[in-house]
């Protein structure tokens, strides 16, 4: 190995990662959208990474990583059909082309959304923010959350229902100003 490729090898490779870990989400979605099931899209998923590794160093600019993987997502996905193409359950490459485009489209109006959410939920008062926080972990039952916040549950869900309110209210504003409503 040549001691001077190492670095950049090395660069290369941090590059890719941080790049395909902020867009994985995304990318997950749009092959979802494209596939009949959960597996289905995890097996594309796993080529998707190992191709996207295989041609990264043909990418000219990392600032279009996003629409390059979109792009090499739709062409799996189409390799992957061809494949499958003994089960009749499979839209054709038009129709599958249609969705792949409004799907990429949905993406990007989704990461918007989410931003907004994100940076709403940060403007909540610390008590609100830490009780949405809360409340939305994984496996919580609001009567057990009431309990130990020395709450009725119906006074934690209409405390919920209002911060809602404000997140959506704010979500909507904050998209209104970007122009992405």
């Amino acid at each position: 190995m040549n001691p001077m490729s190492a670095p950049s090898a090395s660069a290369q490779h941090d590059s890719f990662l941080r790049l395909y870990t902020e867009h994985e989400p995304a990318l997950r979605g749009f092959v979802r959208s494209l596939v009949s099931s959960r597996e289905d899209a995890r097996e594309v998923m796993q080529e998707l990474a190992v191709a996207l590794w295989r041609k990264f160093e043909s990418l000219a600019d990392p600032a279009q990583f996003r629409a390059w993987a979109f792009g090499m997502a739709r062409m799996q996905v189409l390799a992957w059909r061809r494949d499958q193409a003994r089960d009749r359950h499979f839209f054709g490459e038009e129709a599958m082309t249609i969705i792949a485009e409004q799907a990429e489209r949905m993406s990007t109006q989704l990461d918007a959304q989410r931003e907004a959410l994100e940076d709403c939920v940060a403007k909540l008062p610390a008590d609100q923010r830490s009780l949405v926080s809360r409340a939305y972990a994984p496996g919580v039952r609001i009567d057990d959350l009431a309990a130990q916040l020395g709450r009725s549950a119906m006074a934690v869900y209409k405390t919920l229902h209002r911060i809602r309110i404000a997140l959506v209210e704010c979500t909507r504003a904050t998209l209104a100003k970007e122009g992405l409503s």
